[in-house]
């Protein structure tokens, strides 16, 4: 029996987010709180909601010309593979997470930004996709775009793995979990390796996008001043103008055509 899929036919709404192609950009900014989703719309130019579902919250506007887009993901693994999946059947190719999360580092200072390139996959929804022997990680051209981005702004901030876990309580309290010491552990083990912050969507981003042939990346904020989400909005936009700018110097360069076959001579 034939497994139903989750794309609507054109025009019509996809069925969670509740969009439809010409809705969003082919850049798409994905915080994960629905209520950050304006927040960030308003350092686009001419920002407009397009919709509201569920925990997904979407708007659109400009930058230098290019339509762009806020989409937020809700908590989990889960609801953002939706979301990537109902985005790209709608156009989007090129995400980016902007999140908050967890220090792991004794460097990292709270109000620094992490610009994850790979991630844990420490998370049962993205082995829906591909065995765990896979590895999640970012497109390079998008974690270059934001690294330039935070240099341009003088933005302290660090390169390297993220944590994605799907239990919050998990790593906040694992004491009180039948599973705890195994949690500890492997908490430790990740520090270890030196992975640099905690946090519980990218790694599916980075699989499904993959997957989908898209581009990703990820911004995080350090934990300690998630009340100000000034610096982190302001440096994921300017990645993004920079990834624009990037596009048009270097657009996809189509495929050579076969060179058509040659005919035997008659007679």
């Amino acid at each position: 029996m034939s497994m139903p899929v989750a794309h609507s036919p054109r025009g019509e709404a996809q069925h969670h987010i509740q969009c439809r192609p010409g809705d969003v950009g082919r850049y798409v900014f994905l915080p994960g709180d629905p209520g950050r989703v304006p927040l960030i719309a308003a350092a686009l130019d001419d920002a407009r909601q397009v919709a509201q579902n569920r925990e997904y919250n979407v708007y659109t506007g400009s930058l230098l010309g290019e339509a762009v887009s806020v989409a937020s993901t809700g908590i989990g693994c889960p609801s953002t593979a939706i979301a990537v999946e109902e985005l790209a059947a709608i156009g989007a190719d090129t995400f980016i997470r902007v999140g908050t999360s967890g220090r792991m580092q004794p460097f990292i200072e709270p109000g620094d930004l992490l610009i994850t390139w790979g991630a844990v996959r420490d998370e049962f929804t993205s082995q829906q996709y591909l065995p765990l022997a896979y590895p999640a990680v970012a497109d390079h051209t998008v974690i270059l775009a934001l690294r330039q981005a935070a240099r341009q702004r003088g933005a302290r901030h660090h390169v390297g793995i993220t944590h994605s876990k799907d239990s919050f309580f998990g790593q906040h309290a694992p004491q009180r979990m039948p599973v705890g010491p195994d949690l500890i552990n492997r908490w430790n083990a990740w520090v270890q390796a030196g992975v640099v912050c905690s946090e519980m969507e990218a790694s599916t981003l980075f699989v499904v996008a993959r997957l989908l042939g898209k581009r990703a990346g990820g911004i995080m904020l350090a934990g300690g001043t998630l009340n100000d989400l000034t610096n982190i909005i302001a440096t994921a936009v300017q990645g993004v103008r920079n990834l624009i700018e990037h596009d048009r110097a270097h657009p996809p360069q189509a495929a050579p055509k076969a060179a058509p076959s040659e005919r035997p001579s008659a007679g």
